[in-house]
């Protein structure tokens, strides 16, 4: 049973190529049981998602968790608002930074831990140029041919 919880991994790969990172955290969720189920069966989506605070809490919005297919009347809402749970000191810096101009609170990826809870990485991330996602390209094509006459 254990490796079955520990191969939940929903990348958001969009994320690398639009925004540099300059902090990562990792954050626990508030889910319901229909949403758990859903991740564990890898039907959930965090490439639309952001975050912001909402009362000195932090939130996730546009995290698409498909609804359960067993789920009856208390299946959850795909998009709802989910709160993330952090310590208060991590809470506290971002919103400083977040004060920033241009930076905002993505989300990598999603997984279930090693103890069976879903987290969600989330990175503090700023804005790339259009230069700046051309030079990414052009690295990312040397280390291909290269890496091609090496074999």
């Amino acid at each position: 049973m254990a490796d079955l919880k520990n191969h939940i991994n929903i990348l958001n790969r969009r994320a690398s190529f639009e925004y540099s990172f300059l902090e990562k955290y990792v954050a626990g969720m508030v889910l319901t049981g229909t949403e758990i189920k859903s991740i564990r069966a890898g039907k959930a989506n965090v490439t639309d998602g952001y975050c912001f605070f909402k009362n000195d809490e932090l939130f996730i919005r546009n995290l698409h968790i498909t609804e359960y297919e067993q789920g009856t009347y208390n299946n959850h809402d795909p998009n709802r608002e989910r709160k993330l749970l952090l310590n208060k000191t991590e809470i506290r810096k971002l919103q400083k930074k977040l004060k920033d101009q241009g930076l905002t609170i993505i989300p990598l990826r999603l997984f279930i831990s090693e103890s069976g809870y879903a987290k969600l990485e989330i990175a503090l991330a700023k804005g790339k140029k259009l230069f700046d996602k051309r030079d990414d390209i052009k690295k990312r094509d040397i280390q291909r041919e290269t890496a091609r006459k090496i074999k």
